[in-house]
Parts: structure tokens; sequence; C-alpha cells
């Protein structure tokens, strides 16, 4: 989202473009702003004012930008690149940012790219890609400082002055064997204090925080906020050998990107979703989820078909029904949003789903009697019907209590059977909660009204 810095550099460069003083717009984009800031005013621009910026791009710098757009943006550029372009912006990346795009590429032109690179780095690079990009292994860097446990403090540092820098969020070295296996960590901080005539082994820390690549992102991003890591070194599963290092500024892009995906999943919406795309495309992916929630529209459209009967004689119920369906699905929203939240911090599990159902159930109820009440006095004095204030205040509570069941057990069934319950979730949901509303509502209404 651009925060108001970036708002004012894009009126400074939209004022630029417009008043032709493209030498004062190609400043900014090569230098002047940081490549984050570039990428948001990228972002934040439309489709032609986009490419517009993008041509003013120095071919050197274009890497820089391109690691920090989201995915949807970046394919677009990627794209219109020939092997030669792609090859020159693979130059100015960092391995594990190179890797990112690449997997935006097609087979063919990852090849070409790939021959192009040191040996050295196309293994590294290689490494990354065979790796889902949201698990440890996609989200490490192969850039680590290692050395071995018989070595003298003083070699260390003599090492050390050998680099002309060291690898960012370096605040640990690793100590490997020959055979590359993890034994240790040495923090700079240790390392610094000790006397130069140590050995690794003396003042190496054995008991280390390391992850396995086939680790999903989210539990990465865990263990970083429980733990308070700034890197941590990522090892093979089964001959604990090292393979790279997951740094802090990599977790801080998981946790922001799984933030979006909820919140745009909610919707039905792609957390890359771009927020200036164009027309026919922004329309095709909307209408997917239109599409289903016409489904879902016409089952409870069925529903009241079914009671068109008793609609006909009493047309208070038709006033009176949308009360029912909303406080049904806001209440099941609720928890919906608390169990999904619960599930991607790793705090529900099968120990405590009885205990917080449970509780829903009680919350549900407490709430229902509260609100029914109310309603039911609102009802009686609106149609002066003591009947139908009976009727809608039984109906809300039944719908509150189905919308707690749903809103906790249908995010924990999604995700055993693999579905992401915050795309499908609210779906599912509103159709529960609105069928059931309309159902016992209308089917109270017709026992004790017709």
């Amino acid at each position: 989202m651009p925060d108001q810095t970036t708002l004012t550099h894009l009126q400074t460069v939209t004022d630029s473009l417009e008043s032709g003083a493209t030498m004062q717009t190609r400043y900014l984009l090569n230098g002047a702003l940081p490549a984050q800031d570039v990428a948001r005013l990228l972002e934040s621009s439309p489709p032609r004012e986009r490419q517009l910026l993008w041509e003013l791009i120095e071919p050197s710098y274009e890497g820089e930008v391109l690691q920090y757009l989201n995915d949807d943006i970046s394919s677009q550029f990627l794209k219109d690149m020939d092997t030669e372009q792609l090859v020159a912006v693979s130059e100015h990346l960092e391995n594990d940012d190179l890797a990112d795009l690449l997997q935006n590429l097609p087979e063919t032109v990852v090849s070409e790219v790939l021959a192009s690179m040191s040996t050295q780095d196309r293994m590294r690079v290689e490494t990354l890609l065979s790796y889902p990009e949201d698990s440890a292994g996609g989200l490490m860097n192969t850039d680590t400082i290692t050395i071995r446990p018989n070595i003298t403090v003083d070699i260390v540092f003599r090492y050390l002055r050998r680099h002309s820098t060291l690898p960012d969020m370096t605040d640990s070295l690793l100590v490997v064997s020959r055979s590359d296996k993890l034994l240790g960590t040495l923090p700079l901080t240790k390392l610094l204090v000790s006397d130069v005539n140590d050995t690794v082994r003396d003042i190496m820390e054995t008991e280390f925080t390391a992850i396995t690549a086939e680790s999903p992102a989210n539990e990465v991003a865990q263990l970083f906020e429980d733990m308070d890591l700034v890197s941590t070194p990522v090892i093979d599963s089964e001959s604990k050998k090292l393979l790279g290092r997951i740094t802090i500024d990599d977790v801080v892009d998981v946790i922001r990107d799984e933030a979006e995906h909820s919140m745009l999943s909610m919707a039905g919406l792609d957390e890359d979703e771009d927020t200036f795309s164009p027309v026919l495309k922004t329309t095709k992916r909307r209408a997917v989820w239109l599409g289903i929630n016409l489904i879902t529209a016409f089952i409870a459209s069925y529903v009241i078909g079914l009671f068109q009967g008793t609609l006909d004689q009493v047309v208070a119920l038709a006033i009176l029904m949308p009360i029912v369906a909303s406080m049904g699905g806001i209440a099941g929203s609720q928890v919906l949003t608390l169990v999904i939240r619960g599930i991607a911090l790793n705090q529900i599990g099968a120990t405590n789903t009885r205990w917080l159902l449970n509780r829903e159930l009680i919350v549900g109820l407490i709430n229902g009697l509260l609100w029914a009440t109310v309603i039911a006095v609102l009802t009686a004095f609106w149609f002066d019907n003591i009947k139908i204030a009976y009727i809608i205040a039984g109906a809300i509570v039944i719908n509150l209590l189905f919308a707690a069941a749903t809103g906790t057990l249908l995010p924990i069934l999604l995700k055993k059977m693999g579905i992401d319950p915050a795309l499908a979730g609210s779906v599912i949901l509103t159709t529960v909660t609105d069928v059931i509303g309309f159902l016992s509502f209308l089917g109270l209404a017709t026992i004790f009204l017709i």
C-alpha cells in the first residue's frame, strides 16, 4: 500500500512527465530514490504511465527495482525482455532474488539465463529453484560465511578481512565440517570478545536454531517471531548439510505477503493483484468469484422460494428476513476470521478444537439470546405482532449457533482438505448463514403463523 511519501514522489514524477522534464524523472528513477520507492511508484501508476516510467529506468538498475515489485507486475516487464536483457538484469541480483524472478519465466528462458552464469552461481541458483517458493529452501540465500571448528580466532579475523564486505544481516558465522555438515554457530558478538588464541570449537555454540529446507514459509516466520532471530541456517533434512540461511528481511516479506493474502482472499482476490491492472484482466479475475457467489445466492433464493406461500400471507416476514441473515453472517465472519488467524499461527490443533468449538457455541448462544431479545421487542412494537417477535427471536438464536459452529469447524475442515480457508471460507460461510437464517425464520413462521 503506497504511503504518503510514495504519493508525493508519484505526484512529482507525474508533474515532471506532463511538463516534459524527463531528465528530472530519469534522475529520480535511477538512484535518487531507493529501488523500493521506485517499485512503489510503478505499482501506484496506471499502465500507460507505468510503462513510460519503466522505459526511463537504466538497464543496470532494472534488476534492483524488479526484486521489489509484486509478481504480477514484474512478470509483465520480464515477458517483454529478450534473453540478453534478462542476463543483464540477473548480473545485479542476489541469488535468492534472481531465483524468485526466474520462477515467473518459461523454462527455455531460464535455461539460457542459467547458462550465462558462472558454474558456482548457477549451481546455487539451481539449488534454490529446486525448492517451492513458499518453503525455507525457496526463501534462503546461499551467500554465507562458513568456518572450520579447528582454526583459531586469529585465523578467523584474518579470513574475514579478506572479504571486501560481509553478506547482509550477518550476525553469526556458521561452523561446518569438511563435508559441510553444520556443527554450530559463532555469533559475531562472541567472536569479537574472544581471545585470539581460542579455537572456534572452544567458543562456538552447539545449541542453535536451524530449519530444514522443506519447512513451510509460515513456520519459518513463526520461528523468527518466537526466537527473535536475525538469521538462521537452512540444512538438508537427511544429511544435515548446510544449504544456506534465511534472514529477517525475507521473513518480513513472508509476513507481509501472508497478511495481504488473508485480506484479499476474503474477497476472492490474489495477493499479487495489481491495483492498476487493465480492465479486461481485472474483470476476468473478479468474474470467477462473482459467478461462485451467484450460485450461492441462487441456493438461498431457492430456500426462500420454498416458503412463497408463507411470504404471500405475511408481508412482514419479507421485511425482517435480511436481519436474520445479516446477524448470522456477521457473527460467523467474526469466528471465521479468528480461527483462520489461529490456524496461520499454528495455535489450533486436535487437542484444543473441541474447547474452541464449545466456547464459540456458548458465546453464540449468549449473543443470540441478547440480540434476539432486542430484535423481538423492536419487532413487537413495529408490527404489533407478538408471534412474529417470538419467531424472529428463535431464528436469530438458531442462526447464531450455526454461524458459530460453521465459523469454527469450516476453516479446519478446509485446511485438512488442502483448500485455502481464507479463499473459500467466507463464500461457504455466507451461504450457510443465509440458508439457515431463511430456513429457520420462514420454517418457524410456517409452523406457527400459517
